[in-house]
C-alpha cells in the first residue's frame, strides 16, 4: 500500500461540473484498486455537490496532508476555511478564487513530490486570472512551476493522439508563432513522451501542414515550404520518425491518423477538433515535458449542464487511468535504468502492449 500511487485532483470551477465528475468518479470503488486519490478543495463545497447531486452513500476522508492519506479511500484537503457562496452555471470571481487556491495547493505537493500525479479539473481561463495567475491555462501555469523550457499540449485517446505546435493564442497569431525550431522541439517532445510515457519503441509521427492544402506547392502559404518541410528533415535527421506536412481536411477525412502514433498539428483547433470529434468524452489532456505528471479531462466547465446530475464522467476517470498508466511507466523505466548501471549490462528493450498503454 505504502507504494500505492497518490493522484492530486484540484476541483476547478466550483460552479461548474468538475466537483460532479469527481464524485461520480470516486464513487466508484473499484478506483482505490489502482491509486489512492487525494481531493483539493472543502468539506463544504464538496457537500453542497453531493447533496445537489443526490449522492448520499459518500463520504470523504478528511486529511491534512498527503501522508496521511487512506489507500482505501477518498481523501480530501481542506485548502481554504471561510464559508463559499455556490452558484451553479455560473461564471464569476468566486469562482475562480477558489479555482485557484485548489490548483495551488495541489501544485505545491507534486512540486515537492507528495503526491505523484495531479489530476485537474476545468477551469475558467477568465475568472481565474489573479496577480498570482497571468496565463493562458494550466498547461502554461504548470510549465512555470515545473520549471520546464516548453510543453506539448498532448491530447489522448485509444484511437488517436494530437499535439499542437501553438496553444492558446489567438488564430492571426500562429502564423509568426510558427518557427522550424519550434516545431523540432515540439516533434522532441512528442517523440520523447511516446518512448517514456507509453513505451513505443520506435513511434512515427504526421506533421500537419499550416495552410489549406498544406499550401499546395506554395500556391497558398509559403509556410509548408521554408518552415514546416525544412523542420520535419532536420527531426528526422535526429532520428525522429515523422512525415508531413499533410493537408489536414484529407489526412483525418481519409483516416490517415490511423497508421501513426501521432499527430503534430500547427495550432489549437486544427488539432483539436478532429480529436474531439473522433474521441469526445473519452479523451484526455496530456502535458508532456514537465517533469511531473499532469492530466486532465477534455472538456470545459459546462456551466450549462452543472448542478443537472448529467455530467458525464468517463474523460475524467479516463484522464486518471493515463496519470496512472504514465507514473508505472516511468518507475518501471527508472527501475531498469538503474539495474542497468548497477549491473553494467545492456537494457533489454521491453514491447508494451500499445493498446493497453495508450491511456
Amino acid at each position: 500500500m505504502s507504494n500505492k500511487i497518490k493522484i492530486g485532483i484540484s476541483i476547478g470551477d466550483v460552479n461548474g461540473i468538475g466537483l460532479e465528475v469527481i464524485l461520480k468518479t470516486l464513487s466508484e470503488t473499484k478506483i482505490f484498486d489502482y491509486c489512492t486519490p487525494i481531493v483539493y478543495g472543502h468539506t463544504k463545497v464538496a457537500s453542497y455537490h453531493r447533496k445537489a447531486l443526490g449522492i448520499s452513500d459518500f463520504a470523504f476522508n478528511v486529511i491534512n496532508s498527503p501522508d496521511a492519506a487512506n489507500p482505501k479511500k477518498a481523501n480530501l484537503i481542506n485548502c481554504w476555511e471561510e464559508d463559499v457562496k455556490i452558484e451553479l452555471g455560473v461564471s464569476n470571481e468566486i469562482g475562480g478564487k477558489y479555482a485557484l487556491l485548489s490548483l495551488e495547493k495541489a501544485t505545491e505537493d507534486l512540486v515537492n513530490g507528495h503526491i505523484d500525479a495531479l489530476v485537474t479539473a476545468p477551469i475558467n481561463k477568465h475568472n481565474i486570472q489573479s496577480d498570482t495567475f497571468k496565463f493562458p491555462g494550466h498547461t502554461e501555469y504548470l510549465q512555470e512551476k515545473s520549471k520546464s523550457n516548453d510543453v506539448l499540449m498532448f491530447l489522448l485517446s485509444d484511437d488517436i493522439r494530437v499535439g499542437v505546435v501553438t496553444g492558446h493564442i489567438p488564430v492571426g497569431d500562429v502564423p509568426k508563432s510558427i518557427t522550424k525550431e519550434k516545431i523540432v522541439k515540439k516533434l522532441q517532445l512528442m517523440n520523447e513522451s511516446l518512448k517514456k510515457d507509453f513505451w513505443i519503441e520506435k513511434p512515427k509521427i504526421a506533421v500537419l501542414g499550416l495552410n489549406p492544402h498544406a499550401g499546395d506547392n506554395g500556391l497558398l502559404g509559403k509556410e509548408e515550404e521554408t518552415i514546416i518541410s525544412p523542420a520535419i528533415q532536420e527531426a528526422f535527421d535526429k532520428g525522429i520518425i515523422c512525415f508531413g506536412p499533410f493537408p489536414a481536411d484529407g489526412f483525418f477525412g481519409k483516416g490517415s491518423y490511423k497508421q501513426f502514433d501521432a499527430v503534430l498539428a500547427m495550432y489549437h483547433d486544427q488539432g483539436l477538433v478532429p480529436f474531439k470529434t473522433i474521441a469526445f468524452g473519452s479523451g484526455v489532456n496530456y502535458s508532456a515535458g514537465l517533469s511531473f505528471v499532469r492530466t486532465s479531462p477534455d472538456h470545459g466547465t459546462g456551466y450549462d449542464i452543472a448542478g443537472k446530475n448529467i455530467a458525464d464522467p468517463s474523460s475524467f476517470i479516463e484522464a486518471i487511468f493515463t496519470a496512472i498508466h504514465i507514473v508505472k511507466n516511468r518507475r518501471e523505466q527508472e527501475d531498469l535504468l538503474r539495474n542497468q548501471l548497477r549491473s553494467g549490462g545492456k537494457l533489454v528493450e521491453t514491447a508494451f502492449d500499445l493498446k493497453d498503454d495508450a491511456n
